[in-house]
């Protein structure tokens, strides 16, 4: 038996993790996937994302997003609509959604202005900007990432709102 799987991205503090867990517990069975738990899974000689990424670093997080990809549809085939949310970018983007076999596949874009952003990161308690910026970052989002799925300008729209539009406005990528 296998379900659907929707693909959650958007840049450091966009609302994935929020998103896609609101998503998963209006759906009846499901899992959310957080593709960042993958990234914390290296211990030693783990090489993190700069805006000038290593070879290590970009084999590591192919790595990342391939282990995402296959533990989406490993949820599927048990049954379960699986929200994977990471931070899926320029041509990381395709490269992820050709990895995921799962149909149908939703992708959401959150893309909140970067005032918003810059608003809700300085109302976490976590720093998810260090090597890049907010305007860096979303430049990569809306100049290099391919416009596939829906994309939504969250800034003023509630979680439950996002999520309403999602289940409402969200079409499965043709293969």
């Amino acid at each position: 038996m296998s379900a659907a799987v929707y693909l959650i991205t958007g840049i450091q503090a966009a609302g994935k993790s929020t998103v896609a867990q609101a998503l998963a517990e209006r759906l009846p069975r499901s899992a959310h996937v957080r593709g960042d738990t993958f990234r914390r899974f290296v211990v030693g000689g783990r090489a993190e994302m700069t805006a000038e990424p290593t070879t290590d670093a970009l084999d590591q997080l192919r790595l990342r997003h391939r282990l995402a990809a296959r533990t989406a549809d490993d949820y599927a085939d048990a049954g379960f609509t699986t929200v994977l949310q990471d931070v899926f970018l320029g041509e990381f983007l395709p490269w992820t959604i050709d990895r995921i076999r799962t149909r149908p596949l939703y992708v959401v874009v959150l893309a909140p202005r970067p005032s918003a952003i810059a608003d809700r990161e300085a109302g976490r308690d976590k720093t998810a900007y260090g090597a890049f910026t907010i305007e860096g970052l979303d430049a990569v989002l809306r100049d290099t990432t391919p416009h596939l799925g829906l994309w939504l300008d969250t800034t003023d729209l509630t979680v439950e709102q996002t999520v309403d539009r999602i289940l409402a406005e969200a079409q499965p990528l043709a293969r």
